[in-house]
């Protein structure tokens, strides 16, 4: 399965200009889902929050992800500062789109592991612009979530960027992601967007994220640094992703609940 997918991929990037732009929604999302990111990685985040009157924090991590056949699963630890290490943040992601994404969150001051459900996917992940989903999801869609409209193209830096407007299926996922629409600014180049807009329920713009940096490791192209900032509460937060290893064997036995209590 995840041949074809990235046997698609190739095929996909190897099309002039012209025919890319003969794409629809739904064929632009398939080829950004596509994208070959490794049977597993290991990488820190370095989390930047940064607050409305420009105070900066910055938190550290250690994330793991490794795929079991089509099913996704990732664990993050928090080791930085000391009033965040031993946070972790487990995900199961499942092809069937009819079975729910597993998630769970243990916090070491409840001692206790808090199993996220599907209707707070669209929830801030802890004190981050990032929601639970784009954690989870890593600069792919869940396209099972959106109807898709192409929007033609536009030229932001130098690039020309696929746009396309995504809607949610239904007011249950609506609800669940907190959003009434979202626009994609893809680059044909890479299979990422390179500017994503997303707007609340009211049609409001809630958030603006921006790819700042890619760079091919081990073979896979892979993010190194995304922005996003949110234009209701004026706090924004800016990931870097540092030491990615797409050789080291990530093993089994890591995704797990006991692990997650447990820690590094």
């Amino acid at each position: 399965m995840r041949l074809i997918i990235s046997l698609l991929s190739m095929t996909c990037l190897a099309l002039p200009a012209i025919a890319q732009d003969t794409l629809t929604g739904d064929e632009i999302v398939a080829q950004m889902n596509a994208r070959d990111d490794g049977n597993y990685v290991t990488r820190g985040f370095s989390i930047e929050l940064t607050d409305r009157s420009g105070k900066t924090r910055t938190e550290k991590t250690i994330a793991y992800r490794r795929y079991f056949g089509d099913e996704k699963r990732t664990i993050i630890f928090y080791t930085e500062p000391t009033r965040v290490r031993g946070t972790g943040f487990l995900t199961y992601d499942y092809a069937d789109p009819a079975i729910d994404d597993d998630q769970w969150l243990y916090l070491p001051a409840l001692r206790k592991v808090r199993r996220i459900s599907a209707s707070d996917r669209g929830d801030y992940f802890l004190g981050t612009d990032f929601t639970y989903e784009e954690i989870k999801k890593e600069q792919k869609i869940e396209s099972e979530d959106y109807r898709f409209e192409a929007k033609g193209a536009e030229i932001i830096d130098g690039r020309e960027l696929l746009i396309v407007e995504g809607t949610p299926l239904s007011d249950d996922i609506s609800d669940e992601l907190g959003l009434s629409h979202v626009v994609w600014r893809i680059d044909p180049e890479i299979w990422m967007s390179r500017k994503t807009d997303y707007y609340d329920q009211n049609g409001n713009h809630a958030r603006t994220a921006i790819l700042e940096g890619v760079e091919t490791i081990d073979g896979y192209l892979t993010t190194t640094q995304i922005f996003v900032e949110n234009h209701k509460t004026g706090h924004s937060s800016r990931i870097t992703f540092l030491n990615t290893d797409y050789t080291t064997e990530v093993p089994e036995s890591l995704f797990s609940q006991p692990r997650l209590r447990r820690g590094l």
